[in-house]
């Protein structure tokens, strides 16, 4: 089976059990925001709220820990999760971490991947606060369950873009196989500056593809989104993985499809968008790459201004 194929059935997979979700989980006063969004968001009393995430990351999946120093994959598993709240434009609290260890060498192991995690969590006032470990003969697991808070504006979510909405990216997007899905840097710090300088209508992180989260977006808003292709930032790394594989494959491709660049989309009201590509008040860039549209589905407007369908692509897990 190709791979794109292999990925599709997982997208339909996960899509068809986020509705089941939906549809069978009971209610609860708490859930403000539940499954099928980056975060769940718990209400509490006096109107407070708690942004709650978890990811689990595993050898042989999300890293190859026979070739990566181990202190690299802690701060990863750290990282996927602090990008779940840079999408909700949350303010990391706490974090709790459950750990499954090979036996062999299990107590190294452990302070490697707990060093990896301590300078990020300091650089974000990251309390870790405990959690679980185990050993077995099986292939090195964690998961990581971590709590924010949502900044004054709220928390944001992937369904609010609206059609006229500028898609508005930071950083460069392809070839994160080559280095960057283990040292990339959350966006939260810039998610916060930016839910409180501009007006944003809907935020995701890329974990699984420009296309695919774009598309995962834009359905969760019921609207549809055309990009621009000469507008997309492209990694260094994506033309460098083109050359490397010689199958064929684009660095535009690698840039729509690759995965784990951890990068955000925001959804912005179009003179919004304008001032803030005009401040560029970040350390990274931001990029116009188009707008949602009232029609679903994607699309790609190419350099001689065809609009085509575009196929959501993303990384196979």
């Amino acid at each position: 089976m190709q791979a794109e194929q292999r990925c599709a059935i997982l997208s339909i997979m996960e899509a068809d059990f986020i509705r089941w979700l939906r549809s069978n989980l009971p209610a609860h006063p708490l859930l403000v925001v539940g499954p099928g969004d980056d975060a769940a968001v718990l209400g509490h009393a006096e109107g407070q709220q708690t942004v709650l995430t978890v990811d689990m990351l595993a050898d042989g999946v999300d890293f190859r820990l026979a070739e990566t120093d181990p202190r690299r994959v802690g701060r990863k598993a750290l990282a996927v999760n602090l990008s779940d709240l840079a999408a909700m434009a949350s303010r990391p609290l706490a974090a709790v971490i459950a750990v499954m260890l090979p036996r062999r060498d299990a107590y190294q192991l452990a302070v490697a991947l707990y060093e990896g995690m301590l300078p990020l969590a300091e650089q974000h006032h990251l309390a870790l606060a405990g959690g679980d470990t185990n050993t077995w003969d099986g292939p090195l697991v964690i998961s990581i369950t971590l709590l924010g808070a949502p900044t004054g504006a709220g928390p944001l979510c992937r369904s609010g873009a609206m059609p006229g909405d500028r898609i508005v990216v930071t950083g460069a997007f392809g070839g994160s196989i080559l280095g960057k899905h283990l040292d990339f840097q959350p966006r939260v710090e810039e998610a916060m500056l930016l839910h409180q300088r501009y007006r944003l209508h809907a935020g995701v992180d890329v974990s699984d593809g420009l296309s695919l989260d774009l598309y995962r977006m834009a359905s969760e808003s019921g609207c549809g989104a055309v990009i621009h292709a000469l507008s997309i930032p492209i990694a260094d790394d994506a033309h460098r993985l083109a050359s490397q594989l010689a199958d064929g494959s684009t660095a535009l491709e690698h840039a729509l499809g690759d995965g784990e660049d951890f990068e955000l989309i925001l959804a912005v009201p179009p003179e919004e968008a304008q001032r803030m590509l005009a401040e560029q008040p970040l350390g990274v860039q931001l990029t116009d790459i188009g707008q949602f549209v009232s029609e679903p589905g994607l699309w790609l407007l190419d350099a001689e201004g065809h609009r085509r369908p575009l196929r959501p692509q993303g990384w196979e897990y």
